[in-house]
């Protein structure tokens, strides 16, 4: 059995989640379910990243204790996934004592093999971000991340990061799938030609965080931390054997492109100081804009999953998000895009398709199909059954390479020409004219078909394809097979919708943006 092990980035509890947090546990989540699907062993998690001067002064600022603030923000985060109906398998915190133990003993194994030593850091800080930056990296007076700066200086422990550059670069090209898609891996590639030096790892201006082993008034850098989650969560360091670990052997990190940088260059050096190999991949997602703009509490244009799923339901959310954003590229949130999608897709053509042949099956055939003879089958029913196996194994291969919007094209075809054969077939008008076995034989292929692409849509919109599955009545697995066959008779049960169509004309009258 072929093994995967999927993580989100872990969230980083200075403010509660939002629609950008959504979109990557979405995307982890659509990827876990279809390679269930394939019958595949699957490892998913998620988590949060709770340490850092950031959290520090957030918690001052709410005027509440450190750790009181990082429970309260992290439950915002624990509480999303079964919102978003996420099926994930751990959630870890960096604050928790299996994580504090792990990263410990990652810290000392970087010692022991030479790649730390103690000095002083003067340069510029991102406090927003945890990261720091050379003179040259600054844009316009702040970080390239977007966030102010302030200069530091302070003693600190660094990492030799500026002994890996030919490593990194001999690994990138052994493994050219390693970072996806293409413009990350170039934005990395770039970034290293200009020269790697050597990382602060630690601090001494704050005290939130994990203790710099022997050397308390130091505390471990928070992006060195927080990647050390991911072994944490594979039982590292006492249960870990990576030589007969298949999970970290195929782990996959889908992370926004903002932070590309910390899982494409500074974790596979980290961990190859340690002795590990690094993970199989990095897909590196684009940016959720608001209305047009960037998201921002001061503008008021925060989109708050929680509320979208409370008016519209999960299986909305997930399909927008999904479709919406190109791979790799960014893309803009507003709610009227979101209610467009809503009511021409899920409502219009494939609600609307799943429901017209079950009610059609339900009323005028009393419920039920069965296989045909092959003498009742038509050229046209052939040509159809094979443009839709044709685009749902290009399907396949889209959501393989993450390429979430485009999967979701194909299944609006395969929608768009199975709507299009009922047209075409009429099977009211073979009711009518009495030629029953015929209309038998539409009814079956044009089930068949419907029932696959269901199975396609299961990684998107679970609810909703359980729902139909449901009403169709055949046994099955949730394995995704775009040449499966339903069994030679079905009997339906009674339809339902499964998508409601959203009146848009008064787009106030929605609460949709964080209040706070």
């Amino acid at each position: 059995m072929r093994s995967i092990y999927i993580t989100t980035p872990i969230y980083y509890v200075n403010a509660k989640p939002h629609i950008g947090h959504a979109y990557t546990t979405i995307a982890c989540d659509v990827c876990a379910r279809y390679c269930r699907s394939q019958h595949m062993d699957v490892k998913f998690t998620s988590g949060t990243d709770e340490h850092g001067k950031k959290i520090e002064q957030s918690a001052q600022a709410a005027g509440i204790e450190t750790q009181l603030f990082t429970d309260q923000v992290s439950q915002l985060f624990r509480d999303l996934l079964p919102t978003l109906n996420i099926t994930n398998d751990d959630f870890i915190r960096t604050t928790e004592p299996r994580h504090k133990k792990a990263v410990e003993y990652f810290w000392e194994r970087l010692k022991e093999h030479g790649y730390i030593y103690l000095g002083e850091y003067s340069g510029w800080y991102d406090v927003r971000n945890e990261a720091y930056f050379s003179e040259e990296e600054l844009v316009d007076g702040k970080s390239p991340l977007g966030g102010d700066v302030q200069r530091m200086t302070e003693p600190c422990y660094f990492f030799r990061l500026s002994t890996f550059g030919r490593q990194l670069t001999e690994f990138y090209e052994d493994h050219p799938d390693f970072i996806l898609p293409i413009q990350r891996k170039n934005e990395v590639l770039s970034f290293i030609q200009q020269g790697l030096k050597d990382l602060a790892i630690s601090r001494t201006t704050f005290k939130w965080g994990v203790k710099v082993p022997k050397d308390p008034e130091h505390v471990v850098y928070v992006w060195l931390d927080a990647l050390v989650n991911y072994l944490t969560l594979n039982g590292y360091p006492e249960n870990y054997d990576q030589n007969n670990d298949i999970f970290w052997q195929n782990s996959v990190h889908i992370v926004g492109k903002e932070i590309a940088r910390f899982h494409a260059v500074y974790w596979p050096a980290f961990l190859m100081a340690a002795g590990i190999q690094p993970p199989k991949q990095v897909v590196a997602h684009g940016w959720w804009l608001s209305e047009g703009e960037k998201m921002s509490k001061s503008v008021g244009n925060v989109q708050d999953p929680v509320k979208y799923c409370k008016l519209f339901g999960s299986d909305s959310l997930r399909f927008y998000l999904m479709r919406e954003l190109p791979f790799g590229a960014d893309g803009n949130f507003s709610l009227e895009g979101f209610i467009n999608r809503h009511n021409a897709f899920l409502v219009n053509a494939f609600g609307n398709l799943c429901h017209r042949t079950l009610s059609f099956i339900k009323n005028q055939a009393d419920g039920v199909v069965t296989k045909p003879l092959s003498s009742e089958y038509k050229p046209d029913d052939a040509i159809y059954v094979d443009t839709v196996n044709s685009a749902l194994t290009k399907a396949k291969d889209d959501i393989e390479q993450y390429s979430f919007s485009k999967y979701l094209e194909k299944l609006e075809y395969v929608t768009s020409i199975s709507n299009q054969y009922i047209d075409r077939q009429k099977p009211w008008l073979l009711l009518k004219d009495g030629n029953v076995s015929r209309m038998n034989a539409v009814l079956f292929t044009l089930l068949e078909q419907v029932y696959k692409l269901t199975k396609y849509m299961a990684p998107v919109t679970p609810i909703a394809a359980d729902k139909i599955l449901e009403q169709m009545n055949i046994p099955h697995t949730m394995a995704i097979l775009h040449r499966e066959r339903i069994p030679e008779r079905v009997e339906i049960k009674d339809p339902e919708i499964v998508f409601e169509k959203i009146d848009g004309s008064d787009l106030s009258k929605f609460d949709v943006y964080t209040n706070d």
